[in-house]
């Protein structure tokens, strides 16, 4: 197959930066040019120090070149305002990683490919999951397939420092985030919008709470949700819907074994976790917010839509110790 030519927006911040690391490694991607307004000109290893010795590409200007694919890495509500000036980018696949068509307006088709996977491979555009939200609707998608969410959903749930961007502001300087931990957006997070979507996707009568307590972690990168709610059956039967409903998503494992989050950190992969305890199933989610939770699913997004190995690009080791 030739290679896919790509387009980035936005490629200064931490979700371009995954993104170009992993795509300048995928047998399928040719980077056609990264644009950033805030580093034009100079190259990429410039600002990601880490692509030192791996490309000599510079940050662009400009992005009129032809592409078969753009990736939209600006902030949130800038997605909006960037397509709305540049109308001619929507004539080519698009795939966006803020939180502006996660609603799935304009045409854009939600990129959970654990939830949506035939509807990626046939669509044009393309809105990536939230972070937050892709670890714990994982944790949780196999009981509204089953029609088994009856009650309220509690969720804790911590995030790396990388999960704010890059902007400077009070809670992510070092000072403030290292040996500290803090509550933030407490019952009103922006991703409960998305996963009570997806949840309702999958059984239409569910009305509860869904009770979401955000924390800020001293880490750079990952996170860990810890989901539960009650349920009737065995954690047996628990554990057959999960294997049932993850055997066919190649990311997505579950396991045995208590999880942490350097089993995921600088993976694509989701494990999961359960445990029973009375009539509560707790379900414990791991993923590594800036590539499951951002650029690793964007790539398997482009995976899908360009019928390609859902891993291709993605075969990454973590960083266990």
């Amino acid at each position: 197959m030739k290679k896919i030519k790509i387009g980035i927006i936005g490629g200064a911040g931490y979700t371009g930066g995954e993104l170009i690391r992993i795509l300048l490694r995928h047998p399928n991607a040719e980077i056609t040019y990264v644009h950033s307004k805030s580093s034009a000109g100079k190259p990429l290893y410039s600002v990601h120090n880490d692509l030192i010795g791996e490309t000599d590409l510079t940050f662009a200007d400009s992005f009129q070149e032809p592409v078969d694919v753009v990736f939209l890495c600006v902030g949130h509500g800038e997605a909006k305002v960037f397509l709305a000036d540049n109308p001619a980018i929507l004539q080519t696949k698009v795939i966006d990683l803020s939180q502006d068509f996660r609603d799935e307006s304009n045409g854009f088709v939600y990129g959970l490919p654990e939830l949506n996977k035939a509807r990626i491979q046939n669509a044009q555009h393309i809105a990536n999951p939230g972070c937050f939200a892709t670890a714990i609707q994982l944790a949780l998608l196999p009981l509204p397939q089953n029609g088994l969410l009856k009650e309220e959903v509690h969720i804790s749930a911590i995030t790396g420092s990388t999960g704010a961007g890059q902007k400077l502001a009070d809670t992510v300087h070092f000072t403030w985030r290292n040996n500290n931990i803090s509550v933030y957006k407490a019952f009103t997070h922006q991703h409960l919008k998305e996963i009570r979507q997806s949840l309702t996707q999958l059984q239409n009568n569910f009305s509860e709470k869904i009770r979401f307590i955000p924390y800020r972690g001293n880490f750079t990168r990952g996170i860990l949700a810890s989901v539960y709610t009650t349920f009737d059956g065995t954690l047996e039967e628990a554990k057959k819907y999960y294997s049932d409903f993850y055997q066919n998503h190649p990311f997505t494992h579950v396991v045995d074994s208590e999880i942490d989050v350097k089993l995921v950190t600088n993976t694509n992969k989701c494990l999961l976790h359960l445990e029973q305890h009375e009539d509560q199933l707790l379900i414990t989610s791991v993923i590594d917010n800036l590539t499951k939770g951002a650029s690793g699913q964007a790539v398997q997004n482009m995976n899908l839509l360009f019928g390609l190995d859902e891993k291709a690009g993605l075969d990454l080791k973590p960083v266990a110790f």
